[in-house]
C-alpha cells in the first residue's frame, strides 16, 4: 500500500510540474508578442477625449460618444474581469475601465484568436487589473480592444499588437492605477 501512494504523490508532482510548465511558456509566449508589437502600438491606438468619470443612477441607459465607450459617466457597480458568453451593459463596462481593466469585444473571431483572449483572461482576473471579455454583435472578426480613453480596432487579428496594448493599458485606470 505504501507504494501505490508513492505512486500517487510522484503523479501529482509530475502533474503541478507540467501545469507550471505549460503557466511559464504562456508567460514567455506574451512577453515575446508584447516585444514585437510594441513599435506598431502607437500608430494604431485611438486616443478619445476623456468623458468624465461620474456616477449615474443603477439601470439608467446612458449615450456615449463613442463606440464602443472608453469613458464617460457611468454606473457605480462594474464588470468583474471573466469571459461573457452574453452581452454586459456598457454602463458597467465603462466603470470596468475606469478600474484599469481591458474589456475586449468579441463577436465572431478566428478560433486563434478566441482561444488566446481566453488563455489571457485566465491570466489576468484582477479586480484593477483584469480583462473583460464580452460580445458585441456586428463585429463580425474585428476585435475590439478598450482602455480608459483609449482603443485598438483589429480588423485582422494581430496578437503581437493585442499583447502590447494590455501591457501598455492595463492596471492603468484612473480610479486606481495599480501598475
Amino acid at each position: 500500500m505504501p507504494w501505490v501512494l508513492g505512486g500517487v504523490a510522484a503523479l501529482a508532482v509530475l502533474v503541478g510540474g507540467f501545469f507550471w510548465w505549460q503557466g511559464q511558456q504562456a508567460a514567455g509566449s506574451f512577453e515575446a508578442l508584447i516585444a514585437q508589437g510594441k513599435a506598431g502600438l502607437p500608430a494604431r491606438v485611438i486616443t478619445n477625449p476623456d468623458a468624465g468619470r461620474g456616477h449615474s443612477n443603477i439601470g439608467v441607459s446612458l449615450v456615449y460618444a463613442t463606440d464602443p465607450p472608453t469613458s464617460g459617466v457611468h454606473w457605480p457597480n462594474w464588470t468583474e474581469p471573466g469571459f461573457y458568453t452574453r452581452p454586459e451593459p456598457k454602463e458597467k463596462l465603462v466603470h470596468a475601465l475606469e478600474h484599469g481593466n481591458i474589456v475586449i469585444y468579441y463577436d465572431q473571431p478566428p478560433a486563434e484568436a478566441l482561444s488566446q483572449i481566453r488563455a489571457w483572461q485566465r491570466r489576468f482576473t484582477g479586480a484593477w487589473d483584469g480583462l473583460v471579455v464580452v460580445p458585441k454583435q456586428g463585429l463580425g472578426q474585428t476585435i475590439e480592444l478598450t482602455a480608459w480613453n483609449k482603443l485598438l480596432r483589429l480588423e485582422t487579428w494581430d496578437a503581437a499588437l493585442a499583447a502590447a496594448f494590455i501591457d501598455a493599458y492595463r492596471g492603468r485606470g484612473p480610479e486606481n492605477p495599480v501598475r
